[in-house]
């Protein structure tokens, strides 16, 4: 039997876990947690995420296996964004690099015949001069042609983005109609390319259980769930559900993009044999929304208390070193994802009424557009010495990186997915012992408030932030001293929240109790036999 192929409680685990990711997995601390967390807590774990390059890679990260997958995605494209469009956009040219070539073709057209003008002229070639009159009038017209066909082109793709037309609108809503929830499948092909290139790794690692992280990851981890049971293995799903992926502003622009994930979570979502999720605002709305038969755990993604030796060992870069600023300089940071409905301009905005006060942008992309809009206006306003963009650190040195600055700062605007979660960064943040300043969406605003550990303000008011931050500046210690609170910090820490995870991967596992109470008792005749 190939080792692959021996059961994981044969091999002393408490069986195989594999979970899924649709990202690269650095960067995702809550994807990483729970694989080490798990792996340490005695299940053989392979985490499979997507590479960000054409080549795969794989790592360790404590006893569990990483692998990132090639990712092709030729679905990206739906199937009439492969056709001409014949009636819509006569002159267009057909989908791919030809009117690209058409273009270029043109134009050294017209550079050649300039040249052979020119060495006609220095050589006083009269005749050379007049055969070449009418090549040149032809390079222009065709140029102009082959220039209206190309904005055609451009046009037409354009126009295939925004699907805003009569006939777009209605061939969505037919889909729709027509296929209801299982229209992802026309509306965005793409979930088959990550389907294809997950699913047979998936099959072949035979897994006991599957974690599948977020919406996109749902259908990989169900279809992988349902074809292992047809082959008389017990196969688990359990799906992690870090947002309300009808409550999120979406990353792709693409009108169809947005509906083609509700349908496909809602599709899937009964095939999951347990849910996980970040707050108990969003469990009861995932129990209510897809009618689930108990309500979701909730694993909060809160940072760690303890880390490896090795981690240990790592310095932690200096914050206010970075920033260029001594310790008695005011600093005010934010930590996570950049984009504008993370309100992130506010904080810049605020700089000029706020005459001491630098800002730290910690990111995962600081030479994005968003960031280099950000400075730019930073630049107009004459407070770019004031402005810093960082990059991130390990997820195992955040807090004490940012416990460096005096304000913890999450300026999120007024979505639904915003409304409903702690994110990680408001654990991050008080565990970092940093003074809040939040804005006034449901569940953060609330928790500040009660807690007393910041001010909150109103979402997008540029004045109401800025005496929110005057105010902790003006006696930080009144908002520090709240973290003294027994208990406070302690239920939110990853060794916690790590118990509930391993709880239901427990529940939902035949027979890894009895691994657990094994190896227990293995170690319990160790000790005895060294004494």
């Amino acid at each position: 039997m190939e080792p692959d192929r021996i059961p994981s409680q044969q091999r002393g685990t408490r069986g195989r876990v594999v979970m899924l990711v649709d990202n690269g997995v650095n960067g995702d601390s809550r994807v990483q947690k729970e694989a080490r967390s798990a792996a340490a807590a005695g299940w053989e774990v392979v985490l499979l995420g997507k590479s960000p390059t054409r080549k795969g890679q794989s790592w360790q990260l404590g006893d569990a296996e990483v692998r990132l997958l090639r990712v092709p995605g030729p679905m990206q494209r739906r199937r009439h964004e492969y056709r001409r469009a014949v009636l819509r956009s006569p002159l267009a040219y057909p989908v791919g690099p030809l009117a690209a070539y058409r273009r270029q073709k043109a134009r050294a057209w017209r550079v050649d015949l300039n040249m052979r003008l020119i060495l006609a002229q220095q050589q006083g070639s009269a005749v050379t001069k007049l055969r070449l009159a009418v090549p040149r009038v032809a390079a222009k017209v065709q140029s102009r042609w082959v220039g209206a066909r190309v904005r055609q082109t451009n046009a037409l793709e354009q126009r295939r983005k925004q699907m805003d037309s009569t006939l777009d609108r209605l061939t969505t809503a037919f889909w729709l109609r027509v296929m209801g929830d299982r229209a992802w499948r026309k509306l965005d092909p793409y979930l088959w390319d990550l389907e294809l290139a997950y699913g047979k790794v998936l099959d072949a690692l035979e897994p006991d259980l599957i974690h599948a992280n977020d919406f996109r990851m749902l259908g990989v981890g169900a279809r992988a769930a349902l074809r292992g049971r047809a082959t008389g293995r017990d196969v688990k799903l359990v799906w992690d559900a870090h947002e309300l992926v009808s409550g999120i502003k979406p990353w792709d622009p693409h009108p169809r993009w947005h509906v083609a994930q509700i349908g496909h979570e809602r599709e899937y979502s009964k095939y999951a044999d347990a849910v996980l999720t970040v707050s108990d605002t969003l469990a009861d709305m995932l129990a209510e929304g897809h009618n689930l038969s108990e309500k979701p755990s909730i694993v909060l993604n809160a940072p760690e208390e303890e880390v490896s030796p090795e981690q240990a060992a790592e310095p932690v870069p200096d914050l206010r070193e970075l920033c260029g600023i001594g310790p008695d300089v005011p600093l005010s940071v934010y930590s996570g994802a950049a984009a504008p409905q993370r309100g992130l301009d506010i904080m810049v905005e605020s700089l000029p009424q706020l005459s001491e006060l630098h800002v730290a942008f910690v990111v995962l992309r600081p030479n994005s557009e968003y960031m280099k809009g950000l400075a730019r206006r930073a630049e107009e306003l004459g407070v770019r010495d004031r402005l810093h963009i960082l990059p991130y650190v390990p997820h195992y040195q955040v807090v004490p990186f940012l416990s460096a600055a005096d304000i913890g700062v999450i300026p999120i605007h007024h979505w639904p997915n915003h409304e409903i979660a702690l994110i990680t960064k408001f654990f991050e943040y008080s565990h970092a012992r940093l003074p809040f300043v939040v804005s006034d969406v449901k569940t953060m605003g609330a928790m500040v408030a009660e807690t007393g550990q910041g001010e909150v303000f109103k979402a997008e008011d540029v004045e109401d932030y800025t005496r929110a931050v005057k105010a902790v500046l003006a006696d930080p210690n009144k908002y520090r001293d709240v973290y003294d609170t027994p208990g406070l910090l302690e239920q939110w820490t990853w060794e916690a929240q790590a118990e509930n995870l391993d709880r239901v991967y427990t529940r939902l596992v035949p027979g890894s109790e009895r691994v657990v109470a094994e190896a227990a008792g293995q170690q319990e005749v160790a000790d005895g036999a060294g004494v």
